[in-house]
C-alpha cells in the first residue's frame, strides 16, 4: 500500500489541502460516492470527507453484510502559520484516505468486499494548537461534538478510529498499537480476532494501549484524556476500536518530519485487512453473548458517553 499512502501524502502535504481537490483524485481513481462538505467552526474552518465504498452485498444495496467505518482522528494537517508542513498529527487522516484509495483501487482491479466501508475524516492545514502535558496538542477549526457528529454515522456496524497517538509515555513502541473494544460505555476485552489480524500484517507480537476510563467520556468534563482517538465511542452505538500510530518518545501532534510513510503503510494495510475479514465475518470486536451478560449483571454504562452531572 505503499503507492497509495505517498500518493496521498502528496495531496495532503500542502498549505493549499483541501477536501475538494481530494475528492477529484479519489474520483479519478474511481471512486463514486464522496461527499466533501465545508463547516465552519470558532477558530477556522475544515472540509469533512466522506468515502463510500460499496460491497457487493453490502446494506446500500440492499444486502445484509455489516458495514465497517474507518474514521481519521485529529485536530489538522498543519498548523500554519505556526509551522511549516504536514504535523504529526496529520497521520490518521493519511492512513485512512490511503486506506479509501486502496479500495477504490481494488474495486477497479476486480477485488470487491461483500461489505460496505465508510471513511471519513476532515482535512484541514491550519489548524490551532493548545497546551498539553507532555507535548503540545494540536486543536482544531470545530469543535468535538462537531467532529463526532459528521464522522460517525448509524450506518457503521464497528468502526476503527485511527489516530496518532505519540505525545505520551505509556505507548513505547514504534509502529501501530490497537485499543479494547469500547461500547456504550464498557471498556470490553481485546478482541482475538483484531490481535491475530495485527499479528499477520506485521509479523511480530500485537501492541495494545491502555484505557482508563477518561479516555472514553467526552472531551469538555474536565479530566484528562490520552488524546480524541476514542471519542466515537461517546456517540456510537457500535464498538470501537482505536489504532494509535505510536512512537518510542513522546513525540508533539504539531511536530512536522515526524510522519512515518512505513507506519502508515503498516496501520492502512491492517485496516484493509480488517475490512476483508469484517466482510466475511470472520472479525468480531466484541463477544455479543458477553456484553449481554455484563449488561444483565450490571446494567448499562451510557452514563459514561454524557459528561457527567456536577
Amino acid at each position: 500500500m505503499l503507492k497509495q499512502v505517498m500518493e496521498m501524502f502528496d495531496l495532503l502535504d500542502r498549505s493549499t489541502a483541501n477536501g475538494k481537490t481530494v475528492e477529484e483524485f479519489l474520483r479519478s481513481r474511481g471512486a463514486k460516492d464522496v461527499l466533501v462538505q465545508t463547516v465552519e467552526g470558532t477558530e477556522g474552518s475544515t472540509d469533512f470527507i466522506k468515502v463510500v465504498i460499496k460491497g457487493s452485498n453490502g446494506k446500500s444495496s440492499g444486502g445484509d453484510t455489516p458495514t465497517l467505518g474507518i474514521i481519521g482522528r485529529l485536530g489538522g494537517l498543519g498548523a500554519r502559520p505556526e509551522v511549516t508542513g504536514f504535523v504529526s498529527d496529520g497521520d490518521g487522516a493519511l492512513t485512512a484516505l490511503a486506506t479509501a484509495l486502496k479500495l477504490v483501487d481494488m474495486q477497479t482491479y476486480g477485488d470487491t468486499l461483500k461489505g460496505d466501508i465508510i471513511v471519513t475524516t476532515h482535512i484541514c492545514p491550519d489548524a490551532p494548537t493548545s497546551e498539553h502535558f507532555p507535548v503540545r496538542f494540536m486543536g482544531s477549526p470545530v469543535d468535538m461534538d462537531t467532529m463526532n457528529k459528521v464522522e460517525v454515522t448509524d450506518e457503521m456496524d464497528a468502526i476503527l478510529s485511527i489516530d496518532t497517538t505519540k505525545g505520551n509515555k505509556v505507548i513505547n513502541t514504534r509502529g501501530f498499537a490497537i485499543s479494547n473494544t469500547v461500547k456504550e460505555g464498557y471498556i470490553l476485552k481485546v478482541s482475538d480476532d483484531l490481535l491475530e489480524v495485527m499479528m499477520r500484517t506485521t509479523g511480530k507480537l500485537p501492541f495494545v494501549f491502555p484505557l482508563s476510563q477518561q479516555d472514553i467520556t467526552p472531551y469538555g468534563n474536565g479530566v484528562y484524556h490520552l488524546n480524541s482517538i476514542l471519542q466515537p465511542a461517546v456517540v456510537a452505538k457500535a464498538p470501537v476500536v482505536g489504532v494509535a500510530i505510536t512512537t518510542e518518545v513522546p513525540v508533539a501532534g504539531c511536530a512536522t518530519g515526524a510522519t512515518n510513510l512505513m507506519d502508515v503503510e503498516s496501520a492502512a494495510r491492517f485496516a484493509i485487512e480488517v475490512a476483508k475479514d469484517f466482510s466475511e465475518n470472520k472479525c468480531k470486536f466484541y463477544d455479543e453473548k458477553e456484553y449481554q451478560l455484563l449488561l444483565e449483571l450490571y446494567g448499562d454504562l451510557k452514563k459514561y458517553q454524557t459528561k457527567g452531572v456536577k
